[in-house]
């Protein structure tokens, strides 16, 4: 890669040399910003495709997602770009209703009057969920959640009874056996994200006209994509090899790899460097049914006791519409990347969650199904200990010329396309202030500005 800094107190990034590891969301988004700043990008992406979770795959004559995304309306980090690139006009918004799966009864799950008949809970708890869930955020104000754990605010606001039947299947169904000591503060955090929407959007030619449009901008700011180039190594000094034996070197390299991925790439002096917070990490089973008849028109239905390996039902088409005539529904089970359903053969969890599908909907026939696909992700989510804003790692690796804008870093938002934006932007922000000249040295950079950019885990006007 070529070009030099400019002297001149305005440059900035002009010039900076920057390799980004990573072609997600919050990649794309980071070359994005760079390249609109001068820096000469160079984006490296081990697999096939841009995206990251949001990859996708051909399917008749469209392009279907591996893996369910939606946008939300106060995604307002995501929006702003998809503004900046020619994006936003893509996205269709339409309303979306919630269902819940107890027991194996069926439940829609979206007004007063829903409640008052959810009969899982009895009517005084169906009356204490819904007064408590109204001002759970404001319940929150005030506490210190992070060092809160999720079990014990939501015994305590919503009672045992509810924990125990409701609320635990449903955490541990995210956050495996930690999920009682996940803080209060991320489920705070994502409140604050739905805010009780029901409006929900999806982009017109699905998330690859997304990513098309990032990489374009990439590109006609002169940056390069490279993706099927992988990383084998990265070292203390900046250097970056790959797979084919090319080193590529630069003035600064950001990563955004999860930081487990990172560490077995990094050559020793890289690794003694690195923050050492080991977070777990939970992975995901995901499969995607091509229906041919609807389910319940719910976009959204948790599964609790109802005798599925699976957690979750997303009606697809119910936010996106039909799918060369077919209902997409996406179920999912969260889990860690080394539990035997992750490394268990694919076409057998199809065959065995077809089966556990049909039984669930009385209505859907095993002729229904018209093609089943399996996707995992070993790196969904951390898993975040108590108290893990003050252990939260800082973006700037000192001594070294690499910076980190990695899932360890968006708490305490949810993990979703406008965090990764959110920090990538944030990051950037960052970068742009160690390579002004008369700023101190990237290298030398503290945490405090750090720490001032990421307070709120990168989504500061959330809360």
């Amino acid at each position: 890669m070529g070009g030099a800094e400019e002297a001149d107190v305005d440059a900035g990034l002009r010039g900076t040399r920057v390799v980004v590891l990573g072609g997600g969301v919050c990649g794309l988004a980071l070359a994005h910003r760079l390249g609109r700043a001068g820096a000469v990008v160079e984006l490296v992406e081990a697999s096939g495709q841009l995206g990251g979770l949001g990859t996708f795959f051909p399917w008749r004559d469209r392009w279907v997602e591996r893996f369910y995304h939606c946008v939300m309306p106060t995604d307002d980090d995501l929006l702003e770009l998809l503004d900046e690139v020619g994006a936003r006009e893509l996205v269709r918004w339409r309303p979306t209703r919630m269902g819940m799966v107890v027991d194996g009864r069926h439940f829609p799950f979206n007004t007063a009057a829903d409640l008052l008949r959810f009969t899982p809970l009895r009517l005084h708890e169906r009356v204490r969920f819904g007064v408590v869930s109204l001002l759970l955020r404001r319940l929150g104000r005030g506490r210190d959640l992070d060092r809160l754990r999720t079990e014990d605010w939501l015994r305590g606001v919503y009672g045992d009874r509810i924990w125990e039947l409701l609320l635990a299947p449903m955490f541990g169904s995210k956050f495996g056996a930690r999920f009682g000591d996940v803080p209060a503060l991320y489920l705070w955090q994502r409140l604050g994200r739905e805010s009780n929407v029901s409006v929900r959007g999806y982009p017109e030619g699905g998330y690859r006209a997304l990513i098309d449009a990032l990489r374009t901008s990439v590109e006609e700011s002169g940056g390069v994509v490279r993706t099927s180039c992988a990383v084998t190594g990265v070292s203390a000094g900046g250097a970056v090899t790959l797979e084919s034996g090319e080193v590529r070197t630069a003035d600064r390299v950001v990563s955004t790899l999860p930081l487990p991925a990172l560490r077995s790439l990094a050559d020793d002096d890289l690794a003694r460097a690195l923050p050492d917070v080991r977070l777990p990490y939970q992975g995901v089973v995901n499969a995607l049914f091509f229906l041919k008849r609807p389910l319940s028109g719910h976009y959204w239905a948790p599964i609790v006791r109802s005798g599925t390996e699976f957690d979750g039902v997303v009606e697809m088409s119910a936010l996106a519409g039909e799918f060369d005539g077919r209902h997409l529904v996406y179920v999912m089970r969260y889990t860690d990347r080394d539990s035997a359903l992750y490394r268990e053969d694919d076409e057998r969890i199809a065959a065995r969650w077809t089966d556990q599908l049909v039984g669930l909907y009385p209505d859907l026939t095993a002729d229904d199904v018209d093609e089943v696909r399996v996707f995992k992700a070993p790196f969904v989510e951390p898993v975040y200990p108590l108290g893990y804003q003050a252990q939260q790692p800082p973006v700037v690796v000192d001594g070294t010329p690499l910076l980190l804008a990695t899932t360890a870093h968006v708490y305490p938002s949810v993990t979703s396309w406008n965090s990764s934006v959110g920090l990538a932007n944030r990051v950037a922000g960052v970068l742009d202030d160690a390579v002004r000249p008369g700023s101190a040295d990237g290298q030398q950079h503290t945490g405090a500005l750090v720490d001032q950019l990421l307070q709120g885990g990168g989504d500061p006007h959330r809360g």
